[in-house]
């Protein structure tokens, strides 16, 4: 379990796991092997109200943001999906428990109008704006999209930035998440996907698996991600779905995607780890 503080008062993060996470049987032991930790209260919250904490930087318009891309609607943060690029911390982290909740909205766009919904958390991102694919930063991917979320994809800038992960290899030589029978690989490009992400999955809208543990459209989801030191432990609705370790960013901003589909988000945090 993950013990965390809220307020001063410690709490057990039960309330983070699905409840239904002892009914499913395909779902691995070690997907409920959450590491123990203890996370103090944020040193970064998103407020509902506005952008404090954050900036904004877009593929074709730089900081700014004519399309109103990144607005705060309801006490959520709107991700329209418009324009690629992504909201940023104005700060740099390392050794921290990040948890966001998060849902798929409505509308997608050009060029993914039919595609899977896309977006992503960039961790440990380091160097210039915009220096990495559609106005990103060279970082490591926890991937968010409809039937991948945990993956993780190494986004190289001036830089490549590698990870270690157990893997079994399947079809076409996809690498999944695997720390029973798998063996570890060290890669600085290309992807490691979640243990349970469909072989047969295809780059189309609504796309869904038999074992995705990520919530239908329109329903809230909340991910953490755990970084300890050269570890990233994905966490997706209460399954650990990603471990990578030998990390070679330990330290950066977090990064918020705009990638053609509009995301919602009514808590994004970051608690430091604490060190006994």
């Amino acid at each position: 379990m993950i013990f965390s503080t809220f307020l001063g008062v410690a709490l057990m993060s039960t309330a983070l796991i699905s409840p239904s996470a002892q009914d499913r049987e395909d779902v691995p032991d070690f997907a409920l092997d959450r590491p123990e930790i203890r996370s103090g209260d944020p040193v970064l919250q998103f407020n509902g109200r506005d952008l404090s904490g954050f900036y904004t930087y877009l593929k074709d318009s730089g900081y700014d943001d004519p399309k109103k891309v990144f607005t705060v609607v309801d006490g959520m943060l709107r991700v329209s999906g418009e324009e690629f690029g992504g909201i940023i911390t104005d700060d740099e982290f390392e050794n921290y428990h990040l948890i966001i909740e998060w849902r798929w909205g409505p509308k997608t766009f050009p060029p993914r109008v039919d595609r899977s919904r896309d977006s992503g958390l960039l961790l440990h991102c380091v160097g210039k704006d915009g220096a990495a694919g559609s106005g990103w930063m060279e970082s490591i991917e926890c991937q968010i999209i409809e039937g991948g979320c945990g993956d993780f994809i190494m986004v190289g800038g001036a830089e490549r930035p590698s990870l270690t992960c157990v893997v079994r290899e399947g079809e076409g030589n996809q690498l999944y998440y695997d720390p029973v029978d798998g063996t570890p690989v060290t890669r600085n490009s290309g992807r490691f996907n979640w243990w349970g992400r469909d072989p047969e999955w295809k780059d189309v809208i609504n796309v869904r698996g038999p074992r995705d543990v990520e919530s239908p459209v329109g329903e809230w989801n909340t991910m953490e991600v755990i970084c300890d030191g050269d570890t990233i432990t994905n966490i997706v609705n209460g399954y650990v779905v990603n471990v990578g370790t030998e990390a070679s960013l330990t330290r950066g901003k977090i990064l918020l995607q705009s990638e053609g589909a509009e995301l919602h988000c009514r808590r994004f945090e970051v608690r430091p780890i604490l060190k006994d």
